[in-house]
């Protein structure tokens, strides 16, 4: 993933492929111990269609399986859908199941269960109801078959419903628990409760118990319609810090630990445990806000373009990641659609100072400075600031940092704005036009608004919302070449700066088999087996 020049493909496949051993799944007796794994919970909910953040991906994908799965290339296999067709300008997409499909109780996954479990992500408007969002209707015209319009072209819809939250729930059982689909009775869904106890998905796990703030506990789906998984029990235990991860992975309390920083993973000296790095799809930006309030200089194109010059990116990744990193070209994770062959970030701190001193600017200014004081991906987002700081001293920018809550972060960025700030991001999906719908300076993304764009002139980019179209009706051969001309404008609008993508660290007993890192989940329970 380091190596731009790789198509995004290859670089796909070296993220996500194998990074241990792929010995046949080896089952379990139902008198062996469950497999565990250590990290921090951070659950609100195990309802499929309110659930948000990491362990409820890898709970939903193991649980509730989607329509289609991403392959360890970057292609799309089938799962509950065995084939599907797309029109020709990707507003239509109709998918036929799989008639082998049952759900835990043994009843068919039928298309009455994808349209309602659809309908309910939509009208109950859970954390990611957003990935549907372009739906204009969805039709069964029989029982095997959905047909799904759209309102607008959209060649990644297929890459959105990979995602754990479009997992499809079984109708019946749900609904005489309380869950409800349609948008006149979504104020009267009274589900969640009985999701914490219960599952309804098609996956080759269920639900067995789920102490919060303590474990969350799967047990294997006997009546799996599909290839069994290896392990009878596996515990999610709540372990929250990186230290602490580490200290139950060499007493051998848990098989897997998730959240081990480099730093931490450089400790680690049992001989029954494996530590591998990986490239990861999650980063870490600053970002420039010209509309901020509070700005003192204008920050016009060669002002932010002398600030992003006079970043040490080599240095920022030894600092916060010791070395375990990648650089970014642009706010698109390596790897992913058009993100090949991009010109890496530049340090030059001279022509930086030049830059400044052609718009007047060689004494330097002062710049404020409010950021999330956390720690994200195993960085600590102050010492990324101070190192930022730091850098920009040199060109004469006198950076004040002011460390925030994420709470009071996330109000003066969607307020008044501040001029430099910092923030991170991570993959939902496989696909590109997310991170361009969140990053690029079209009206209506995310940081459009939190740059202040609309009270400044030269930050909208109107390129870039034409450039999105295209790619949204271009052909899959096509999107390419379409992606990258949207990344190299996003690239010289110099608002998101990335500054290190860190490596994941895996950790693992030597008897775990079948680990391996992915996008949206980042695990799959499924694909885990223990060798005796």
């Amino acid at each position: 993933m380091g190596n731009v020049s790789m198509s995004y493909r290859s670089v796909a496949v070296a993220a996500v492929a194998a990074i241990f051993s792929f010995n046949p799944l080896t089952a379990m007796s139902a008198d062996k111990p469950p497999l565990i794994i250590a990290r921090n919970l951070d659950i609100n909910t195990l309802d499929p269609s309110r659930g948000n953040g990491d362990t409820a991906n890898i709970f939903m994908y193991a649980v509730y399986e989607p329509l289609i799965r991403l392959a360890d290339d970057g292609s799309l296999l089938p799962l509950l859908a065995k084939s599907w067709d797309v029109s020709q300008n990707n507003t239509k997409f109709t998918f036929h199941l799989d008639p082998k499909a049952v759900f835990a109780d043994g009843t068919a996954v039928d298309a009455k269960d994808v349209k309602w479990t659809w309908d309910r992500l939509i009208n109950l408007q859970g954390a990611f109801a957003w990935l549907l969002n372009g739906v204009a209707s969805i039709e069964t015209p029989d029982a095997k078959t959905v047909v799904v319009t759209l309102k607008a072209p959209d060649g990644e819809f297929l890459s959105k419903i990979v995602a754990p939250p479009t997992g499809i729930v079984n109708s019946t059982a749900s609904a005489k628990h309380g869950a409800k689909a349609s948008q006149a009775e979504a104020t009267a869904d009274t589900a969640e409760a009985w999701f914490l106890t219960e599952s309804a998905g098609s996956g080759p796990y269920m639900l067995k118990s789920y102490s919060p703030n303590n474990e969350l506990r799967f047990k294997r789906n006997p009546a799996y319609w599909g290839k069994a998984a290896a392990i009878d029990e596996i515990v999610i235990k709540q372990v929250k810090d990186s230290v602490a991860q580490a200290q139950a992975l060499q007493s051998g309390t848990v098989e897997i630990a998730m959240q081990i920083a480099p730093d931490t993973a450089k400790t680690i000296r049992s001989p029954n445990v494996v530590i591998t790095t990986a490239p990861s799809y999650n980063f870490l930006y600053m970002a420039l806000s010209p509309g901020a309030k509070s700005a003192t200089v204008p920050l016009t194109k060669n002002v932010r373009q002398a600030i992003a010059m006079a970043i040490d990116y080599e240095g920022m990744i030894d600092i916060t990641v010791g070395g375990a990193g990648r650089m970014l070209s642009v706010a698109i994770p390596n790897g992913f659609p058009g993100t090949d062959g991009l010109p890496k970030p530049v340090y030059d701190l001279q022509k930086a100072k030049a830059m400044l001193a052609a718009e007047g600017l060689a004494k330097g200014f002062e710049l404020e400075a409010a950021f999330p004081n956390e720690n994200f991906f195993g960085v600590d987002v102050a010492t990324m600031m101070q190192k930022v700081q730091q850098d920009l001293a040199k060109a004469n920018i006198r950076v004040k940092l002011n460390p925030v809550t994420f709470a009071v972060w996330l109000d003066t960025v969607n307020g008044n704005g501040t001029p430099l700030t910092a923030g991170y991001y991570g993959p939902d999906y496989f696909g590109t036009d997310n991170y361009v719908n969140t990053f690029a300076m079209i009206p209506g993304t995310r940081w459009f608004k939190r740059s202040g764009a609309a009270r400044v002139e030269g930050v909208t980019n109107s390129a870039e919302k034409a450039l999105l179209a295209e790619a949204g009706a271009a052909a899959a051969g096509d999107r390419d070449a379409v992606y990258r001309k949207l990344a190299m404008e996003m690239i010289a609008d110099k608002i998101i700066i990335p500054l290190v993508s860190p490596d994941l660290v895996i950790a693992h007993a030597k008897n775990v088999e079948g680990l391996k890192y992915g996008i949206s989940p980042i695990m799959a329970l499924q694909n885990l087996s223990i060798r005796d």
